[in-house]
């Protein structure tokens, strides 16, 4: 397993699901990882959390995610995890959420760096894959400790080392710090793979080769726009239309219908997604090079508010619509539609049943916890 000049897609809680990553494997993505378990829960052979460690056929470079603070439940979880096919297992060092917290797992970690080691070293010894570590930039702003956990964390062995650039306290509210990303890449020797507000190609390019970072992950990118792997594999952009977004969210329900099943019970399951990936699907705006590169140097695109006064057609203003309600009968529409076809003009005879909401500013992101 190597982790230079990779594209991950990062380990994404509820929206990291087997479909949406086979969405992202058509789009050009190449390396996966799974929603994050919890290793305690998969010690306790709970179906749920179990879940969570399988991967599809289609992903041949799957990485799985742990959140865990001993290194018997650590280990259990991986080889549970090498069993169901996991090329790496990544040690989750920097989750911000409460549950996570008050568990003694997550981002609370990165205040015990000598536990961190102990921990990890453990993990290495123990699991026959490579293990893995994210981390954030420290607890708060005021206590960033990054540099000196990374460097625990490569003495313990470790493959690599992910760094998402923000601290816990900060979660998403403040634009990522690439500098500190840098400064951390340039003092370890393992590869150190960059991670915040990766939104666009050339935002991408920008910070991979100023970082001098090893890889990249997409997050919330990816949720956007699944396409963002063939944008950075072909170094341009890729604006699809209304229409093919709606065919590309079409598959998502059909890959869904495969996973969860096409039945009461298998639509009950896939609505708990569906509708939930509307909210970031509708915060795609295309964003050429020619017109946003000068100013994603200074600001992260993700980071930006982009007003909705232009005019669009009433298919494009539907996908646009932030309105949960709006969410859940798309999802439905599209649960129903036999055919890309039928999705559009479903979809459009919606958009002209539904009120617009005028007056308002999109938002391409925004702190999402």
């Amino acid at each position: 397993m190597d982790f230079r000049g990779r594209v991950l897609l990062a380990p994404l809680t509820k929206g990291g699901n087997l479909p949406f990553r086979r969405l992202c494997l058509a789009h050009g993505c190449t390396t996966t990882m799974g929603e994050m378990a919890y290793a305690y829960q998969v010690v306790r052979r709970s179906k749920s959390e179990l879940a969570l460690l399988r991967k599809h056929a289609e992903e041949t470079c799957f990485g799985a995610q742990i959140a865990a603070n001993r290194a018997g439940d650590a280990i259990a979880a991986g080889l549970a995890a090498v069993e169901r096919g996991a090329s790496w297992v990544d040690l989750n060092c920097g989750c911000p959420i409460h549950d996570i917290v008050r568990r003694g797992m997550g981002a609370v970690l990165l205040q015990r760096p000598a536990h961190l080691h102990k921990l990890v070293a453990e993990m290495v010894k123990g699991i026959p894959v490579p293990v893995t570590v994210k981390i954030r930039l420290g607890w708060s702003e005021d206590d960033q400790n990054a540099s000196e956990t990374a460097k625990a964390i490569e003495e313990a062995g470790a493959a690599a080392v992910t760094v998402h650039g923000r601290t816990r306290e900060q979660r998403y509210s403040r634009a990522a710090d690439w500098d500190s990303i840098a400064r951390i890449a340039s003092e370890r020797s393992i590869p150190v793979i960059g991670n915040g507000d990766l939104l666009t190609w050339y935002e991408t390019k920008q910070r991979w080769e100023k970082s001098g970072v090893a890889s990249v992950m997409i997050g919330r990118g990816a949720l956007i726009k699944p396409w963002i792997f063939r944008e950075i594999a072909e170094q341009r952009a890729f604006e699809p239309t209304a229409e093919q977004r709606l065919g590309i969210y079409l598959d998502l329900a059909k890959k869904m219908k495969e996973h969860f099943r096409d039945d009461e019970k298998g639509r009950e399951r896939a609505m708990r997604f569906l509708p939930w990936h509307f909210e970031f699907f509708c915060r795609y705006r295309p964003l050429s090079a020619e017109r946003w590169v000068e100013s994603s140097r200074s600001h992260p695109l993700m980071q930006t508010r982009f007003p909705d006064d232009e005019e669009v057609s009433v298919l494009e203003r539907l996908l646009r619509d932030a309105r949960p309600e709006v969410h859940q009968r798309l999802a439905a529409l599209l649960w129903e539609a036999p055919d890309e076809a039928a999705a559009t003009a479903a979809a459009t005879a919606l958009a002209a049943e539904i009120p617009p909401v005028s007056g308002e500013a999109g938002e391409v992101a925004t702190a999402h916890g």
